[in-house]
């Protein structure tokens, strides 16, 4: 019988990630992290330069009610790369598609629009 508790458990467990916040988001503006705060309030004004330039504090989206969710290792070199593939100038926007951690967004797809 114990036996039986601890294996519903550890399947319990087992599951938990797989019932993660897997999370869409379309359209939504893509900062450095340094100009995050001043960015929030026109994310759409922050340029491609500029995130350039701050590359090394790493990138997040701008959500709405201009909440800042970073990325992981993994999204900030998707979209280091991108970017630097980009002609863009400014109105950064991206459809991002990952496991939401906290305030960290594990990204598993991002396209910059």
């Amino acid at each position: 019988m114990r036996k039986l508790a601890l294996f519903i458990v550890l399947l319990g467990l087992a599951a938990v990630p797989a019932l993660g916040t897997v999370e869409t988001y379309k359209d939504v503006a893509v900062v450095d992290v340094n100009c995050s705060k001043k960015a929030a309030a026109d994310p759409d004004s922050h340029t491609r330069e500029c995130a350039l330039k701050c590359a090394a504090s790493g990138f997040g989206i701008v959500t709405g009610g201009q909440q800042f969710l970073k990325f992981d290792a993994a999204g900030n070199k998707q979209v280091t790369e991108v970017l630097k593939a980009s002609t863009k100038k400014d109105h950064l926007r991206v459809d991002v598609t990952g496991d939401v951690q906290g305030d960290t967004l594990k990204v598993t797809s991002l396209k910059l629009l």
